[in-house]
């Protein structure tokens, strides 16, 4: 299968699985296309959350506000996976998740004549718009890539090698036995704020309370575990520290948003 995945919301999407349909009658899943517009790491973030669970596919990614500069289109080759998409660093996350560190890179030649028509199906692509590598790069590398398959990317005319490239990597929580310093990742569609803090640091205090930035909260394994909009902190299905309101959002009821820092203390 293909996934398609961007912060691009709708309709742009619509034309990508046109070049894609050009390509291959392949399986098409959108995974998302309401990723954080032009936000990198949130992105990052939920991607690498997402694809692990998909057999092995090809992953057309686009969060690229670079578009149309002088930053590399890319393709992963990562545990039976491949990614595609702009070389920022988004991919990286992912790309560790799927093949520890055993994953390689390849640029994805392009040609500044411009494509006929809607026709997208040459190779290497076409630079029809500097605004639009989803339709005119990405989404044909994607189909290439479907088309030779991963084991071959080394025998393209059209992929080199890759050496130098952007990597993104998470910041660290600092973790004692009694406090915490970290960062906020993410915030999801519910408002659940998902921390840098690894949930080990309060598994074993749930019943009790943590302060977070001064003030005391429940801390609990369920958000029902206590009263309507009422704040606690949680671990959540990524395995981090999660700050949450049940039945509401904890980005307002914590007064956080993603890059926020925060401080953790176990009561």
């Amino acid at each position: 299968m293909i996934t398609l995945s961007s912060d691009f919301g709708s309709p742009y999407p619509g034309a990508m699985k046109g070049v894609l349909s050009q390509w291959t009658d392949s399986q098409l899943v959108d995974v998302s296309h309401d990723l954080p517009r032009q936000d990198l790491r949130q992105s990052a973030f939920w991607l690498r959350e997402t694809l692990p669970y998909f057999p092995p596919a090809v992953h057309l990614v686009v969060v690229d506000p670079g578009v149309g500069t002088d930053r590399d289109a890319i393709v992963i080759r990562a545990g039976g996976h491949a990614l595609v998409g702009p070389d920022n660093g988004v991919l990286l996350p992912t790309a560790r998740a799927l093949g520890g560190k055993g994953f390689e890179l390849f640029r994805i030649e392009t040609r500044e004549e411009p494509s006929e028509g809607t026709n997208r199906t040459d190779w290497p692509p076409r630079l029809a718009s500097s605004t639009f590598h989803g339709r005119d790069v990405f989404a044909p590398a994607a189909g290439r890539v479907h088309e030779i398959g991963i084991d071959s990317l080394d025998d393209d005319e059209g992929l080199h090698r890759l050496d130098d490239y952007e990597s993104l990597r998470f910041p660290e929580a600092v973790v004692g036995e009694s406090a915490a310093t970290g960062t906020v990742l993410a915030v999801d569609d519910f408002g659940n704020t998902i921390t840098n803090v690894p949930g080990s640091f309060v598994t074993e205090s749930f019943g009790g309370a943590v302060v977070v930035n001064g003030e005391t909260v429940p801390l609990a394994r369920s958000y029902a575990a206590v009263d309507p909009r009422e704040l606690l902190v949680t671990v959540g299905s990524h395995g981090n520290v999660e700050l949450a309101v049940n039945q509401g959002r904890g980005d307002d009821g914590f007064g956080l948003t993603a890059g926020d820092d925060i401080h953790l203390e176990l009561v």
